[in-house]
């Protein structure tokens, strides 16, 4: 369907790009962008060798002065020595501290992280933030995971019937590995990991969308006393809903979007919750092509919501902004914030966080990977392919881009 006209006032379609630092050939990922209150942005990411492998992971930060041309030089967010520190995320509370969420990697595995947080006060002026507060987020689902496990798994073992053996005992083996995993207390304790922004429901629930590779599947840890009490909600159990997103729709109901890390279709994966996230419906499928890579979506402030995501199902080397007027039954604009063929010459964006600035300008910061001819080699030959980007840009920029053929409904 053709983009639809309005009487709303037109404006200018805004646009501008930046690398926050020259690509290198450490890497650099899983970025999230904030706006302070004097209107400084704050992107931070976890940089090093690889956390699959290497111990010398942390995360850093980097700062755009309200007004200022350039980024600052980087800076350490946080490091904990001899272990790898990964996937950060950022938020500004009622309150107006800012808050940084991260995962330390015990093992080098991602179902053996440890999240922790800090809160800062001062963190407006040069440099890193000053922390004053650090703790561990502990989550404890409570005694009904394992059952809304264990029934998920039996309903997925229903439906093999029509597999080939080969597919048939795969899908068992890993059904009766997540059964084993949900009654290990430890197991089921540990690895949950953040993401995408957390959420403040009504200025007074904060609530941090939780992920485990460990069952590939999400939950929510709930403080209603701002990092006091941690309370975990059900979890919302699917075969890869992993990385949730969170909008709010104007009823009152939250929505989160997953990545797909399960079998095909590729698509992002969506629930709904209308008790303030603590129970989740069903996990379902949207119409959202999905190739197993993070997103985000954010409710505006007119209304409308926008997501940004690799609209592939398979590849990142197409990254994508869309609009909906509608909260996600249809996303009738669509425009590219990259796009390459692909192939070994594609150049890779991944891992985007969005932000919406006091001014309206909507602000995205992700990972950007050169690959083939385009990776120049630094004075020690190693290739420098990695950086973190930053883009500014307006709904009416998205508007006069592409179109889709067809509205992508959700139901």
């Amino acid at each position: 369907m053709r983009n639809r006209t309005s009487n709303r006032p037109r404006t200018q379609p805004l646009y501008e790009s930046e690398l926050i630092f020259p690509p290198e050939h450490w890497h650099n990922h899983a970025s999230c962008i904030v706006e302070c209150p004097n209107g400084d942005l704050l992107v931070c990411w976890y940089n090093g060798s690889g956390e699959r492998s290497a111990d010398d992971v942390k995360v850093e930060g980097a700062r755009k002065k309200a007004g200022a041309k350039r980024w600052s030089q980087r800076f350490l967010m946080a490091d904990t020595p001899g272990f790898p520190d990964t996937n950060p995320c950022m938020f500004i509370d009622p309150r107006g501290r800012l808050w940084l969420i991260w995962q330390t990697i015990l093992a080098n595995e991602w179902h053996t992280a440890l999240t922790k947080y800090c809160i800062a006060s001062s963190f407006q002026g040069r440099g890193a933030p000053r922390w004053e507060f650090s703790d561990t987020l502990l989550v404890k689902p409570g005694p009904e995971f394992s059952e809304i496990v264990a029934k998920q798994c039996d309903a997925e073992e229903a439906g093999v019937k029509g597999l080939t053996a080969d597919q048939r005992r795969k899908i068992l083996a890993y059904l009766a590995d997540r059964r084993k995993n949900s009654a290990d207390k430890y197991f089921y304790r540990m690895g949950w990991m953040t993401r995408a922004h957390p959420f403040v429901l009504d200025g007074r629930r904060l609530i941090v969308p939780l992920y485990s590779d460990g069952f590939d599947f999400s939950l929510m840890a709930l403080s209603d006393d701002w990092g006091r009490t941690w309370t975990a909600s059900a979890p919302l159990v699917s075969l890869g809903g992993v990385q949730p997103s969170l909008v709010q729709k104007k009823d009152g109901t939250l929505v989160a979007y997953m990545r797909d890390n399960g079998p095909p279709p590729k698509r992002l994966m969506r629930s709904a919750s209308k008790d303030g996230g603590m129970t989740w419906s069903r996990v379902v499928d949207t119409d959202l092509p999905n190739p197993g890579s993070g997103a985000e979506v954010l409710g505006l402030r007119n209304g409308h919501w926008a997501l940004v995501n690799n609209d592939t199902e398979s590849g990142r080397h197409s990254l994508a902004v869309s609009l909906s007027e509608d909260e996600g039954k249809s996303w009738r604009w669509t425009r590219h914030l990259e796009l390459s063929e692909p192939g070994p010459e594609a150049t890779h964006a991944s891992y985007p966080s969005l932000l919406q600035s006091v001014d309206g300008t909507l602000h995205a910061s992700y990972t950007y990977t050169l690959n083939g001819s385009k990776v120049q080699l630094d004075a020690m030959g190693r290739p420098q392919r990695e950086c973190i980007k930053h883009v500014q840009f307006n709904e009416e920029w998205v508007r006069t881009g592409d179109s889709r053929e067809e509205d992508q409904s959700d139901g």
